[in-house]
């Protein structure tokens, strides 16, 4: 037997203080998310200052708790496929969650779609754009339907008879969302439904076979391998006609009422974007009506991918956004080592750094949707360097953002790694705007061909870039290397992304010495252009005056 314990020893106490909650950062709620000072900056300087005031209101919205939920919910509960009824009917029905439709119809009631193409007023592609980078700060897979709604309209614009007959739904601000013939509706939803197993990017190798028929429309058979919103009113799609590629309309309903042969095979299970659902679709016989001309399908569908590409750089530039303020947040609110992590000198490093690339990315984004307005409305020039400026910023924007989300988690620590604190989803969602409407290669191709084909967007975008010239000598060297580099066109394919990558920091540093804060744009230029810079985010060289750069992250009350 074991000798009993001596008398003088006395047992634990029955409970203890251990679950006192100390050094843990508040929630970041009940705050505007559009008080954002490079947001507001450009908003006001691209000619869209008149819509602050619905800005805000969307950024407080933005900001509460339960709209923040909503977008947990959503997530967390995503889309399920129904292809049958409980009586064996086909159906093809996806069923979300109710709070993705709360998303959705707050994005179509401020007109984050296609409003745009409706109002004759400068600037509204630049308020369209703020918003939706507000927005999506709270969920951004409701924002692929969103955005490939807004692409629609300039790619049926090639065929008057279908814009005049869909484009004012497509920019009304109701979410009329349900299974009825698009006309009787009180506003439509686009998805678009493009690539093939076999092809991917190259949409030439598309096996999908439209035939005419003698009422002018077609019927079309084949798999597409992506759709995106299978449950949108209506699809842009690609198919090889007659006369070669061609781009079509198909409606879900068709206008007698009954329903389109678009069959759903499976939903993709995603890395991210998981709220969104998209889907293989078979075309069994479906009808469709030519878009265009026949043969003209990548020409025609050009229009769509051009705007869904600004899109994805200003998603990127709200991810990072968000990213850099959630670091900040905890930064100011946890302690380590005696003192608070904001005043941790390598930490403050790192979060200045963040937030230098997050403005540089939303600075250039808001740029290229004023130029997307000034475009529109007949300026040639702004057209000439939103086509290259565009395909250089979704290369490099699009491929900053998942380091961007990575280093923002980190500055959390393990609290960062949990899916509670929200970074793990921004984590999950960075990298697909640099896959979306063309994967790295194919965006620094694309700018590459824009130089070859109209070698007039050269001139215009350092028409843009000179307009900041002799403001800063390390932006001047840069932009004379960049010179230099493009003269020389041995392995240009080879070196097309370091080209690229150049082309769009020249370009962002041109903003932002232009009209960025001082602080910010001097720390640009010495990291980015000075060579003074490492390679991990938080390397910045020193004499760089972080706390005013950080404090234009900070959450304002």
């Amino acid at each position: 037997m074991p000798d009993k314990p001596p008398e003088s020893v006395t047992s634990p106490p029955l409970s203890a203080d251990t679950h006192e909650v100390t050094n843990q950062v508040p929630p970041l709620i009940g705050h505007d998310v559009a008080d954002d000072p490079a947001l507001l900056e450009s908003l006001h300087r691209e000619g869209a200052g008149w819509a602050e005031p619905e800005l805000r209101e969307l950024g407080r919205l933005a900001g509460t708790e339960q709209v923040q939920e909503w977008g947990r919910l959503a997530n967390e509960n995503p889309p399920v496929l129904k292809t049958h009824d409980r009586y064996g009917h086909r159906i093809d029905e996806v069923e979300f969650h109710p709070h993705w439709h709360d998303l959705m119809r707050v994005a179509v009631g401020h007109g984050l779609h296609a409003t745009p193409w409706q109002q004759d007023r400068t600037g509204a592609h630049v308020a369209r754009a703020a918003k939706t980078y507000v927005w999506m700060q709270v969920e951004s897979g409701h924002i692929c339907p969103i955005s490939m709604t807004y692409a629609a309209v300039p790619a049926l614009r090639h065929t008057p008879e279908l814009a005049g007959k869909y484009e004012e739904l497509l920019a009304a601000t109701e979410y009329d969302y349900g299974l009825r013939e698009p006309s009787t509706k009180r506003g439509l939803i686009a998805g678009m439904s493009m690539t093939e197993k076999q092809g991917g990017s190259d949409v030439r190798a598309n096996t999908t076979m439209a035939r005419p028929v003698a009422d002018g429309s077609y019927v079309i058979t084949g798999h597409k391998w992506f759709t995106s919103a299978p449950m949108s009113d209506m699809f842009l799609t690609l198919a090889q006609a007659p006369g070669g590629l061609s781009c079509f309309l198909l409606p879900r309903v068709l206008p007698d009422g009954t329903r389109n042969r678009l069959r759903l095979q499976r939903l993709k299970s995603k890395l991210g974007n998981r709220s969104n659902a998209s889907a293989e679709l078979e075309y069994d016989h479906a009808v469709g009506w030519l878009v265009g001309e026949e043969g003209r399908g990548v020409r025609t569908i050009i229009d769509m991918v051009n705007n869904t590409r600004l899109d994805c750089a200003v998603g990127s530039a709200a991810g990072m956004h968000y990213g850099v303020v959630q670091a900040v947040h905890h930064a100011t609110h946890r302690q380590a080592f005696g003192k608070n992590l904001m005043d941790q000198p390598l930490m403050a490093n790192v979060l200045a750094d963040l937030a230098i690339e997050a403005e540089a990315a939303t600075t250039v984004g808001l740029r290229l949707a004023g130029a997307t307005d000034r475009a529109n409305a007949g300026d040639e020039q702004e057209e000439l360097f939103r086509r290259l400026g565009l395909a250089v910023t979704k290369y490099w924007v699009c491929k900053r953002a998942p380091a961007h989300a990575a280093e923002a988690l980190e500055c959390l620590g393990g609290n960062g790694y949990v899916e509670e604190s929200g970074m793990p989803r921004l984590y999950r969602e960075a990298p697909l705007a640099s896959i979306w409407e063309g994967s790295g290669n194919v965006a620094a191709l694309d700018s590459l061909r824009a130089m070859a084909k109209q070698p007039e967007t050269i001139e215009a975008y350092f028409a843009e870039v000179d307009l900041a010239a002799g403001a800063d000598s390390r932006l001047d060297d840069a932009t004379a290397r960049l010179r230099k580099e493009l003269s020389n066109l041995d392995d240009i394919e080879f070196r097309a992304r370091r080209l690229v990558e150049t082309f769009a920091l020249v370009l962002q540093g041109s903003l932002l010495v232009r009209y960025g804060d001082k602080a910010l744009a001097d720390a640009f230029c010495a990291s980015r252009f000075g060579g003074d810079w490492g390679v991990a985010f938080g390397t910045l060289p020193t004499g760089i005056d972080t706390r005013s750069i950080i404090e234009r992250a900070q959450v304002r009350a």
